[in-house]
């Protein structure tokens, strides 16, 4: 189960059923009043605004009514939503405009979706690889999420209606993801897995970092990863593996980094920090004189990285057959993580890579999904704005 992750999964045709659940005819309405919630809902148009236009808005509410000048709006009972109430190909997404927004529990926040970004596992999951331990259908799928909190539950100590946030709203993807998850206008995450957006990115960079980024640090760290060591990235040009290396490189203090991919993709990986890229069409990896003391596996080729590992080293594998030393785990949220990163990404020692293809607009998220999962995506596949 683990491996669903980070591979891309053949198309199969399903027959669909009902859609999510209608809300009342006359929705109830959650106000937002003038003062900072009603700040907080200006922030959020603001910022699908700049979406709109490409650009990043740094704005927050005040805490004092006295100092807000933002007109009253509110947020509808009701949103638009991507849905699918049977297991499928990208086809059994839909596109729903009356599903009920989420209610926000005591710990949790209501955040205005800005961007959100695709992952493997998100067609894993629509496919129905998981169903024995996936959350109920009909589903709004997405686990990544940047945006405007709108709404705080009554336990939220950290964060203020208005503060810019990213971050993987189920804490762990594989077992009992959220039923209502970010290819929506507003999703509800605890604020445990969330994080301030970090400064000088868009929202668009932002959504395409949580899964990605969370899954390349936790993967060097279970791994023993640590300065002076070196490592081999398998698919370093894709939404995991750039970060794998740039992490390595920047965070961990890596001795070398070496990273593969195609020919098109070599110079991106010198760009990225890998000191040597090699191009899988011309050179066998395995066949190399060269061994390293992490195989981080992103491409499910572990059989053939435990030959060029180290003795006593490990092989992260995401996907695929695993073999000793290798190993594979699935990833935790966590926002205090992101928090301890952003640093490397405000300063622009990690960058995150969205696929040139895109943003995709949140008209055309099948037309993304269908991207996805032909595996050619250059880091990750976003989508933005959410309207």
């Amino acid at each position: 189960m683990q491996a669903f992750l980070s591979s891309s999964i053949p198309a199969t045709s399903y027959s669909r059923s009902s859609f999510l659940p209608q809300p009342p005819q006359a929705p109830a309405k959650l106000a937002l009043p003038s003062g900072p919630r009603g700040a907080a809902a200006a922030v959020a148009r603001r910022a699908v605004e700049a979406g709109r236009a490409g650009r990043c808005v740094a704005a927050s509410a005040s805490s004092s009514p006295a100092t807000t000048t933002a007109a009253a709006t509110e947020v509808l009972g009701i949103m638009k939503a991507w849905v699918y109430d049977a297991y499928g190909d990208a086809s059994v997404l839909k596109l729903d405009e009356a599903v009920a927004v989420p209610p926000v529990a005591d710990d949790q926040v209501l955040v205005k979706v800005v961007a959100a970004a695709l992952n493997p596992v998100d067609a894993k999951r629509r496919a129905g690889k998981f169903q024995a331990t996936d959350s109920p259908l009909p589903t709004v799928p997405g686990y990544d999420v940047a945006g405007v909190v709108v709404k705080v539950g009554s336990q939220v100590k950290g964060l203020k209606e208005g503060d810019e946030v990213y971050g993987m709203i189920s804490e762990k993807p594989l077992e009992g993801p959220k039923q209502s998850g970010s290819l929506a206008e507003y999703t509800a995450v605890e604020e445990k897995l969330l994080a301030l957006k970090p400064k000088g990115l868009d929202f668009a960079q932002a959504a395409g970092l949580p899964l990605a980024i969370l899954t390349a640090n936790e993967g060097l760290e279970k791994a023993g990863f640590s300065a002076g060591k070196s490592v081999l990235v398998l698919g370093g040009a894709g939404g995991v593996g750039s970060l794998a290396i740039q992490l390595a490189k920047q965070v961990y203090g890596a001795s070398k980094v070496a990273a593969t991919a195609s020919t098109k993709k070599i110079e991106l990986l010198k760009s990225l920090g890998a000191d040597v890229a090699i191009d899988y069409t011309k050179e066998n990896f395995e066949e190399l004189p060269e061994k390293y003391d992490v195989v981080f596996d992103a491409v499910g080729q572990g059989d053939k990285a435990v030959k060029v590992v180290n003795e006593g080293g490990s092989v992260v594998v995401l996907t695929g057959a695993v073999s000793p030393p290798g190993f594979r785990f699935v990833v935790t949220s966590n926002g205090s993580t992101l928090e301890k990163l952003n640093p490397y990404l405000e300063s622009g020692k990690v960058k995150p890579l969205v696929d040139p293809t895109g943003p995709f607009p949140f008209s055309q998220v099948v037309e993304a999904f269908s991207y996805l999962e032909t595996g050619r995506a250059t880091g990750k596949v976003v989508i933005s704005p959410v309207p």
